[in-house]
């Protein structure tokens, strides 16, 4: 084989995937692996008779390349990154391009954009969501840096990415870190609607005795709704069928109650925090996944505090796919995208990405964890108005709340007097109500915070900074 047009750094299960998806679309490949067993397992299995060659080093690896190179890593993030970068950038030209397609923080990428550059070689960090599926059959990708070397990798990544009707999934996102930016908060999203979606499941188990088929029967009607139909929605369906082997019960009544988690729901918070943008669904979904993890103290804890007497939470009727509920769920998730999107406004502003929210909303309609019938709206919403602050005052989303906010209201009170935890249904109506009030009682905060520490206050009234000697 001639020199290769693509070359993969990482041969995990989306490393592999994706060299395959690059093959199937007509790009040669040379892989490497800091293991070269690990490397001829992949040639003799899945890589055989393909194009794809395997190098025994970095330097092999490189040589083994066409110019300007392109080169894709698909390794852990974080010092490994760094440490990749500083052994093969002394066999690099000008003009070559490394792309980080794990999940990096965007700090960290905005770093390395400006040290590569400033080497001659191009540096994109491209967040990639499918999950292993998509990775082989088509993800969706967020490459950011500069524009020159987004345009390098572009008959590349427009073939490999998902294909919906109205394109490819993968544009290019903006500079230094802004692809990196855009996946986490893709991922901050990402954990607001899974844990919306567990806690509807806990709603029909414990408030309804719904038991995972009657409960699966239930999702699927919702992911034949515009509002909700959504790859996440139609996983749980699946989750919810699938028998456990051994006793034909429901498979996910044997699974542990403890989630994990990467990292890039952390990053998510941490931005929104820096940047004084409130995102109390996604900061719910990820104390949810830290609660799980407290087990033992959980156990210790449910005879201590004993909950209210078990009592039925009026949902509806599940053939009537439980209408509050419902209408809860569908609150939910259009929070969980506002405040993503939200975000990705104030980061556009403080970074200078000049981010199309659009573009954005229209790559995750295909490929993504997050894809979901609800993104068209979404980016209707932007294409209409590309200076919305927040996707919530949009006329379509706007009616949506105005008309199904009733029936969250009902579901949050019905779970707390049940004992229920619904942490982002409950997070989600105090944002819509805490957005839509023109006054907050931080007036008696900021009064408070005069009165202790002299820091002023200003007045509905007149204009200045005032101070009063309280006490």
């Amino acid at each position: 084989m001639s020199k290769a047009h693509f070359g993969l750094i990482g041969l995990g299960v989306m490393g592999e995937n994706l060299v395959l998806n690059a093959e199937r679309n007509g790009f040669s490949s040379v892989v490497y692996n800091r293991t070269w067993a690990k490397t001829e397992e992949f040639l003799n299995g899945r890589g055989a008779g393909l194009q794809i060659i395997g190098a025994h080093s970095l330097e092999e690896f490189v040589a083994s390349l066409e110019r300007p190179r392109r080169i894709l890593m698909m390794i852990k993030a974080g010092q490994p990154i760094d440490d990749t970068i500083a052994a093969i950038s002394p066999y690099l030209e000008d003009g070559d391009l490394l792309i980080d397609g794990g999940n990096s923080l965007y700090a960290d990428t905005e770093r390395r954009v400006k040290e590569l550059e400033s080497k001659s070689f191009g540096y994109i960090g491209m967040g990639v969501s499918g999950g292993a599926k998509g990775a082989l059959e088509g993800p969706s990708m967020m490459p950011g840096g500069t524009k020159a070397a987004y345009d390098a990798i572009e008959s590349l990544v427009t073939k490999m990415a998902a294909q919906v009707e109205d394109g490819p999934c993968v544009t290019y996102i903006g500079p230094g870190g802004a692809g990196h930016f855009v996946k986490t908060v893709h991922n901050g999203i990402e954990y607001g609607i899974e844990q919306i979606l567990v806690e509807a499941y806990d709603l029909m188990k414990r408030g309804a005795g719904l038991d995972g088929l009657a409960m699966a029967d239930v999702f699927d009607g919702w992911n034949q709704l515009e509002e909700l139909s959504s790859y996440l929605v139609e996983i749980t369906e699946v989750c919810l069928r699938t028998r456990d082997p051994e006793d034909g019960g429901d498979l996910v009544e044997k699974i542990l109650d403890v989630a994990g988690q990467k990292g890039t729901g952390l990053w998510t918070v941490i931005s929104a925090l820096e940047m004084g943008v409130p995102v109390p669904t996604i900061y719910a979904s990820l104390n949810g996944r830290v609660m799980s993890s407290m087990k033992a103290e959980r156990v210790v804890a449910e005879p201590v505090l004993p909950g209210p007497a078990p009592h039925p939470v009026d949902l509806g009727e599940p053939a009537d796919g439980l209408p509050p509920l419902r209408d809860a769920v569908i609150l939910a998730c259009i929070a969980s995208y506002a405040q993503g999107m939200a975000l990705l406004v104030e980061a556009s502003k403080l970074h200078n990405y000049n981010l199309n929210l659009s573009a954005i909303a229209q790559i995750w309609k295909g490929g993504c964890i997050i894809r979901a019938r609800l993104l068209q709206r979404i980016q209707d919403a932007y294409d209409a108005n590309p200076g919305l602050v927040n996707l919530m005052v949009d006329p379509w989303f706007a009616e949506q709340i105005n008309r199904r906010l009733p029936g969250l209201r009902q579901v949050v009170a019905d779970a707390a007097q049940a004992g229920i935890p619904v942490p982002c249904l409950s997070s989600t109506l105090d944002y819509i109500d805490s957005y839509r009030t023109a006054r907050l009682p931080q007036n008696l905060l900021q009064a408070m915070r005069d009165c202790f520490g002299a820091h002023t206050y200003q007045r509905v009234d007149r204009d200045g900074a005032f101070h009063t000697e309280w006490l």
